[in-house]
Parts: C-alpha cells; sequence; structure tokens
C-alpha cells in the first residue's frame, strides 16, 4: 500500500493547526480549529482507504478488482455533514455569546485559575459551637418541643382502642 506524502504531510499540519486553535480563547479561532481537525479527518479517512480505483460501476466490462472501495467515500460524506452541523450549532452559539457579551473572547475565571494552580482556599469548617443549621436557635426550640410530646407508635394506639372497644 503507497501513501501520498503530501496527504500525510497536509493532515498532520491541520490536526496540529486545529489543536493549537482549538485551545485559544476566542471562540470563533475554537471554530476555525474544529474546521480544520474536521477537513484533517477527512484526509485521514482518504489516506486508509487504500489505493484509488475505478468507480464501482457495473457494465459487465470493467473488472471488480479495480473497483473503488465506496465506504470510505461515504464515511467522508458523512462526516462532511456531521462537521457542518457542528460547524452550524457552535457558530450559533458563539453568535449568541457575542450578541449578548459584545465579545469574542473568554474571561479567566478565579476558581478555574485557582483549581488549575492547586492554591485553592481550605474548605470552611463549621465550629462546634455555632449552629450549623439555617434555623439557629428556633431549631433547638423546635426540637425541645418535640421532645415533650408523647410519642406512642401507631399501632400501639391501634391495639388500645381496640381493646376500649372490646370491655
Amino acid at each position: 500500500m503507497t501513501v501520498s506524502l503530501a496527504l500525510l504531510i497536509t493532515m498532520a499540519v491541520l490536526y496540529a493547526c486545529g489543536v493549537y486553535l482549538l485551545l485559544e480563547k476566542s471562540m470563533t479561532r475554537v471554530i476555525l480549529g474544529f474546521l480544520l481537525i474536521g477537513n484533517a479527518t477527512n484526509i485521514l479517512l482518504l489516506i486508509v482507504s487504500g489505493p484509488s480505483g475505478t468507480a464501482p460501476i457495473v457494465d459487465g466490462e470493467t473488472d471488480p478488482a479495480t473497483f473503488a472501495d465506496p465506504l470510505p467515500q461515504a464515511l467522508i460524506l458523512t462526516a462532511i455533514v456531521i462537521t457542518f452541523a457542528v460547524s452550524a450549532f457552535l457558530m450559533a452559539l458563539v453568535y449568541r455569546s457575542w450578541r449578548l457579551a459584545k465579545e469574542d473572547a473568554l474571561t479567566v475565571d478565579p476558581d478555574d485559575v485557582a483549581l488549575r494552580t492547586r492554591l485553592a482556599q481550605e474548605p470552611e469548617m463549621p465550629d462546634a459551637d455555632e449552629d450549623d443549621t439555617e434555623f439557629g436557635v428556633r431549631a433547638d426550640a423546635a426540637v425541645a418541643g418535640a421532645t415533650d410530646l408523647d410519642v406512642r407508635p401507631r399501632a400501639m394506639e391501634d391495639e388500645a382502642n381496640e381493646e376500649g372497644k372490646r370491655s
């Protein structure tokens, strides 16, 4: 199997540029990176499809062994459609984001920076003296009142009622 060196180099350059653009903060560049990776994938499918051949049209005169495999072409067509649909969706998201924020670049989130640098603050531990509920003292009063109630299981009440009816 012979592989075109020009196609290999083109595919590698497209993948490299696509990954580089995907890592940018500009949403427009992210879309361009996605499109480059989609085209590089199409070239990859073309490379792995094997040698080229004649069109698979059966006319009785052409040897079937010289036919090109139509499966990679169908996969490439499907990949083109999927890339188009996803890029249209991304463009709609970027347009909506631009309409709301009036900027294309992503902002730096301090929480992401703290997580990335592992300088996140220690989680706050509640003091043992402080209440850990949002109701505070009122919750203690409600619980204390509840403990004064005569709580009997419902089955015991039902038995007591039945014994009272019998006697």
